[in-house]
């Protein structure tokens, strides 16, 4: 099963005909205009009718991106990036856990270690 913010959605905000351009910009975090000019370029060299037909498929088949995809710049970059590579993204939370983890139990070591001043303050409060 496909998630919403891994498949591919034509972007209309941003869209020049019908936002297949713009969609795989978006899908692939690759800037639009590099997208559009190589899609120009592979037209005028070597692929006029396919990539036209390319274009009417996708524009076809695809739908709309929803208007709230994403919550923020740094949600878009990370769905990209599960697109993109999902192992190297699990990876990186991964990475992420673990630094909280540690994180998480270098306070707690603190806290409970034999502080005395804390202690004495805790005991101050009772």
């Amino acid at each position: 099963m496909t998630s919403i913010r891994t498949k591919f959605y034509l972007d209309k905000q941003r869209a020049k005909w019908s936002g297949v351009c713009a969609g795989i910009a978006d899908y692939t975090g690759i800037n639009v205009i590099w997208v559009r000019i190589a899609a120009v370029i592979a037209t005028v060299t070597f692929a006029f009718p396919w990539t036209f037909i390319a274009y009417w498929i996708a524009a076809k088949s695809a739908d709309p991106k929803p208007l709230e995809l994403y919550g923020s710049d740094e949600e878009r970059q990370f769905w990209q990036g599960v697109r993109q590579s999902p192992r190297r993204t699990a990876r990186d939370v991964k990475s992420r856990f673990r630094e909280i983890d540690r994180r998480l139990a270098d306070m707690e070591l603190y806290y409970t270690s034999k502080n005395t001043a804390l202690s004495n303050e805790i005991e101050s409060l009772r």
